[in-house]
């Protein structure tokens, strides 16, 4: 963090916690958001009620996203986001991106995922991620761009507008679902970070607290925390990159990365960097967490291909979740994980078996 003497227009913020005394430093450079612009609390509170409850009663709201008809009414559970951000979640508008996809139901989203920092098995996140705290949140910019620092999370994404974008989620493990999450476009924010033309990568961290991610301090863990995952500068500001804040019409729950991640939705889902304190920018291709770990089995890239199989699973077909023993629910899996009218200009005359 730069020191006060070196800001100019910012301010200081101290928050009393359990675990002490949390400053917070400000540039004051992003736009305020009017009282007009975010539905009042007990209008946000009414709205939860109603799609928990799942009936038509609550007189005076809007039409509701489809993605909060499949939201059962324990969806609070892990979820601690600040009440502004379940404000701008609330208020986030439809996109036609992934109109007509079918989401999985919210406890299989949240109750079945890779987290690793709270533990190695599918229902550890949801288990362990009681205690972790997404609030307050500071994110730190650095490297080759203009506008560096640590910002708290509400003034860096201060005046923009959140969209919901139901994305297909495809896991290296060949396993699949369908979610609704809410978020803005990573373009946005490096937009406001102003890269220099040196940057050709960004780099992102997640948080490090062992005290409150007990996947991080196990013994049998050998990945070399805090978890880092870089893009390419073109793939980082493709239109379908997306920096979640919610899912489900809600907040992030703590077990699937709040209060900030990142989703890639035709990567395999380790890119898709969750809890995300850092970004940085770079002119050199970063190093990654898997790649680091197990180069031969996990790429840079780590482009959805049905053709090029992980040495322990083949990735021609994958499990859509929900399933079962008597409803596979196998599909074929496609190149890019379907998106690739939008994306595969990118890759044109690489040699994808390669650069995996």
């Amino acid at each position: 963090m730069k020191k006060p003497g070196n800001f100019t227009g910012l301010f200081c913020l101290s928050y009393s916690t359990r675990y002490g005394v949390v400053m917070l430093i400000r540039k004051n450079r992003f736009p305020s958001i009017s009282a007009t612009e975010i539905t009042p609390r007990e209008v946000f509170l009414n709205r939860r009620k109603f799609m928990q409850g799942g009936l038509a009663a609550a007189a005076g709201l809007s039409a509701m996203k489809a993605s909060a008809l499949v939201r059962p009414a324990d969806a609070s559970v892990n979820v601690t986001g600040p009440e502004w951000l379940e404000r701008m979640v609330v208020n986030a508008k439809e996109s036609p991106f992934g109109r007509g996809e079918k989401a999985a139901p919210y406890s299989a989203a949240t109750q079945y995922n890779n987290f690793y920092e709270f533990g190695m098995r599918k229902t550890d996140p949801y288990e362990n991620a009681s205690e972790f705290k997404a609030s307050p949140w500071v994110v730190t910019i650095e490297g080759e761009c203009e506008n560096t620092g640590s910002f708290a999370l509400e003034d860096l994404i201060r005046g923009i507008d959140l969209e919901e974008r139901t994305y297909r989620l495809r896991c290296v493990e060949a396993w699949s679902m369908v979610i609704p999450w809410v978020g803005f476009g990573l373009s946005e924010l490096i937009k406001r970070c102003k890269p220099l033309s040196s940057a050709k990568y960004v780099e992102f961290v997640t948080v490090e607290r062992p005290e409150e991610m007990p996947g991080q301090r196990s013994v049998f863990s050998t990945i070399d925390w805090p978890y880092r995952e870089g893009l390419r500068m073109d793939e980082a500001m493709n239109p379908l990159t997306i920096m979640a804040v919610g899912m489900y019409g809600d907040v992030l729950p703590n077990q699937n990365g709040a209060p900030l991640r990142l989703v890639v939705p035709w990567k395999y889902g380790f890119k898709s960097i969750k809890s995300v304190v850092k970004l940085r920018f770079r002119e050199t291709m970063p190093a990654t967490t898997w790649n680091e770990l197990a180069p031969q089995e996990y790429g840079f890239y780590a482009n959805v291909n049905p053709e090029v199989d992980h040495p322990r699973w083949s990735q021609a077909s994958e499990r859509r979740l929900p399933n079962s023993l008597f409803s596979p629910n196998r599909i074929k899996t496609e190149m890019f994980n379907g998106y690739g009218e939008q994306v595969a200009h990118m890759y044109k005359n690489m040699d994808l078996r390669k650069w995996y």
